[in-house]
């Protein structure tokens, strides 16, 4: 997979992929106010991915493929098959309990809950908490106390021995940055190196944390999409992480729940690893691992490191089929891969700018991927009624 990259930047003229696309997400995403930015494409499993973009950046800079945006929670799929790319390797195993990486989570509730349940949302952890408060109110912030913290944050009827398959559900950042950690302490390395070094390098993929990007590319300051204004962090973000909790424990690093960057290319380049390696064509990872991480679990669609299409309204939209698999972000990032299909498709935006109140993103995620999908499919897809505009367009044949 590591001519993926190649592939991706010789993708369809401009003039028959990138505008169609860019005039789906100026309708779906510019004109119903739903981000100043945005990026998407499709991709098969092998050939060109098919990308378009429009907004603006500050300083009336016109939103390109190469802009680069915050992943936020796609972030966690990356590093979920970095664990999975550590088994593989037999650096671990997806059963090892957390205690026996992490020193912070020894005598807590979490040192016995093995990787796989993390990854999967079922240690039993609390959704969320503010570890960076302190942070916001001009202290020191220590991060094995956050990581104490986090391993102890156990919801009220999850305070026994998890069972086989893990408590029920419930998606937690919590989690993931204890595995991030984990991660760190087991290898001796920073996690965005670790992910650079397993993921993101074999593949060929210029994905990152800000001060990785920052150190390849002089002009990553200027292509990077603002995301929140924050007073408490000076004003606009960019550049720099926009969850809290990743910005106060690994600043321009990465964390396991959030903290790396990248363009849609690179998203879809990602998309197309993993279902080369599920269609038995990359030995970049062993089909049988990362089937595990994807298979469906009991209780809901969230699986170990992805999440599946849910039954009903979905955000991959209605013609991703039932065994798609992918990631939502909140700062208004989505990839979504369909086995069946063997397509991927990647929308990237930065709908928390000025204000994360702003929920339109929900619309616009199912209405874009469907256009997608579409696609990817068929070769020749309509768009979804437009919010604005004079009506459906045709995506031209690649």
């Amino acid at each position: 997979m590591s001519a993926v990259k190649n592939q991706l930047e010789s993708a369809a003229p401009a003039s028959l992929a990138v505008l169609p696309i860019s005039r789906l997400l100026a309708q779906e995403v510019i004109e119903a106010e739903v981000a100043p930015a945005a990026t998407a494409g499709y991709a098969r499993i092998s050939g060109p991915s098919v990308v378009g973009a429009a907004g603006a950046l500050p300083g009336r800079h016109a939103v390109s493929a190469e802009t680069v945006f915050d992943l936020a929670s796609v972030s966690k799929p990356i590093v979920a098959c970095t664990v999975a790319r550590l088994v593989a390797a037999g650096a671990l195993e997806l059963e090892t309990p957390l205690g026996e990486l992490l020193p912070e989570a020894r005598g807590s509730r979490s040192e016995q809950v093995p990787l796989e349940l993390l990854l999967a949302h079922r240690a039993g952890l609390e959704a969320h908490r503010s570890l960076f408060a302190p942070l916001f109110a001009a202290r020191a912030v220590h991060r094995g106390r956050m990581l104490a913290v986090a391993a102890r944050a156990q919801r009220p009827d999850c305070l026994d021995a998890p069972p086989p398959f893990g408590f029920a559900p419930v998606y937690s950042d919590l989690g993931y940055l204890l595995v991030g950690a984990a991660l760190e302490a087991a290898t001796n390395e920073p996690l965005d190196e670790l992910v650079a070094r397993e993921v993101t390098r074999p593949l060929g993929l210029d994905l990152g944390s800000a001060r990785q990007l920052r150190r390849r590319s002089a002009s990553f300051a200027r292509r990077v999409a603002p995301t929140e204004v924050v007073r408490a962090r000076g004003g606009s973000v960019r550049g720099a992480v926009h969850d809290e909790n990743a910005w106060a424990f690994s600043g321009h690093a990465a964390s396991g729940h959030a903290g790396l960057f990248g363009t849609v290319s690179d998203v879809l380049g990602f998309g197309q690893a993993l279902l080369a390696v599920l269609g038995g064509q990359s030995a970049w990872l062993p089909r049988a691992v990362l089937e595990r991480l994807v298979q469906p679990r009991p209780g809901g669609t969230l699986r170990a490191g992805f999440d599946g299409k849910s039954e009903g309204a979905s955000s991959a939209g209605a013609l991703a089929g039932r065994r798609t698999f992918g990631h939502l972000g909140f700062t208004g990032t989505s990839l979504w891969c369909d086995p069946e299909a063997g397509a991927a498709t990647a929308l990237l935006t930065n709908r928390v700018c000025p204000s994360r109140e702003n929920p339109k993103i929900r619309a616009a995620r199912p209405r874009v991927h469907d256009a997608l999908f579409d696609a990817a499919k068929a070769g020749v897809a309509r768009a979804p009624q437009p919010v604005t505009g004079s009506g459906p367009f045709i995506f031209p044949r690649e």
